[in-house]
């Protein structure tokens, strides 16, 4: 064991279970380990690199704002704030954002949110908000109440009151609710990415956001993972052709710093006044220098690109030996093996290919600007290791 590592063991609180490779370097979509062996990263840091590793556009604008003023606090005016902000605005629709260090804190700001703005609508009474079960919203004590997943409750009770969960694809379950208790607000993940890549159907959504909008109940789209180009547009609401209330995003917007963003659309947009709510660091401008860097350069060109690597990715793997099926959107991809998924990204990242897992599949979340050459040579591992799985467990 390295000197890295058993101090790693030794300092940091004992709640990851790491792999045993440290990564001391990359380029895009390359990393390289202390021994220089050469891996294809089909991770990206959980979807937070969008350009891969050590971007030079990205470098140079996190560098020149280093040099310049790496934080004020929000008792000033910084320019990269405000850049960041009117892009998004302008990207969006949205009128006003804020500006956090994660996605967690991203989506408690649109449920504090969703709150003020119904408690003043509707009165104190109508806090309720409904989130669908197999979502995950974040690790604070109010997300995980938001996560509709019981196995991330356990040994946290009691969680922040005020939340629903109700089945995925069922509006006739929210329509139920809604005649039954005051609801300030429906919260979704377009594509439920830690639940297993899945996503939510089209015409459930569409109608899901018209009921909502005729009962004057808010809708939040937690963008965390999926947002920032990663399914092939700016943000996954707009492949289903709605216009939320609320959007909470974080991952790959700061391309590797911490930053997360509420995007707040329409009426809602005036609900937070001075006081109500803050963050230290959060429009620090390093990370929103980071993140302009990033938005800026999600063109529609660009945009179609990921697309096309996505289609690539599909085609690669349809009918692929010990792979049952794939899904997601974009380049947010579940891959549903015959072997267990966990034997099977150990055995790819020992091919020199790193992957992720949801729940029971293989998840595939590749910078995105990754080159076609990569994911051919990646995906031929995947393929390799899963027919091999497969046999060798018949």
């Amino acid at each position: 064991m390295s000197e890295i590592k058993k101090q790693d063991q030794q300092y940091i609180a004992n709640t990851y279970a790491r792999f045993p490779l440290q990564l001391v370097n990359g380029m895009g979509a390359e990393a390289f380990d202390e021994q220089g062996n050469r891996y294809i990263d089909m991770g990206s840091g959980i979807g937070v690199t969008s350009f891969g590793y050590c971007d030079p556009a990205w470098i140079t604008a996190v560098a020149n704002q280093l040099s310049t003023l790496q934080h004020t606090s929000n008792l000033y005016y910084t320019e990269p704030c405000v850049k960041l902000a009117k892009l998004l605005c302008e990207r969006t629709g949205a009128g006003k954002v804020f500006f956090s260090n994660s996605g967690a804190e991203a989506n408690e700001c649109a449920i504090k949110v969703a709150r003020k703005y119904m408690a003043e609508k509707k009165g104190e009474d109508c806090y309720t908000i409904i989130t669908l079960e197999n979502s995950f919203h974040g690790r604070t004590i109010t997300t995980l109440a938001a996560t509709g997943q019981e196995v991330f409750h356990k040994t946290f009770k009691p969680l922040t009151d005020g939340f629903m969960h109700l089945p995925a694809n069922d509006l006739e379950a929210v329509k139920t609710a809604l005649s039954q208790k005051k609801i300030a607000a429906v919260m979704i993940e377009c594509v439920q990415g830690e639940g297993g890549v899945l996503p939510l159907d089209p015409d459930y959504v569409k109608a899901l956001a018209a009921l909502l909008k005729e009962q004057e109940v808010l809708l939040i789209v937690d963008e965390v993972q999926t947002g920032n180009g990663r399914t092939g547009k700016l943000y996954a609401y707009m492949h289903y052709g709605i216009t939320p209330d609320i959007v909470s995003t974080a991952k790959g917007l700061g391309g590797g710093l911490p930053i997360g963003a509420t995007l707040l659309y329409g009426e809602v947009q005036n609900t937070l006044h001075f006081g109500d709510h803050g963050s230290t660091y959060g429009g620090n401008p390093v990370c929103c220098a980071g993140a302009y860097s990033v938005i800026e350069r999600l063109d529609e060109d660009f945009l179609k690109e990921v697309q096309e690597k996505s289609d690539f990715v599909f085609e690669s793997l349809k009918g692929a030996k010990g792979i049952k099926s794939v899904n997601g959107l974009g380049l947010m991809i579940g891959i549903e093996t015959a072997a267990p998924a966990k034997e099977i990204l150990l055995e790819c990242m020992a091919r020199g290919v790193l992957c992720l897992t949801a729940k029971t599949k293989l998840r595939l979340l590749p910078p995105l600007n990754i080159t076609t050459e990569q994911l051919s040579e990646a995906l031929d591992v995947i393929k390799a290791v899963a027919a091999e799985k497969e046999e060798r467990n018949a």
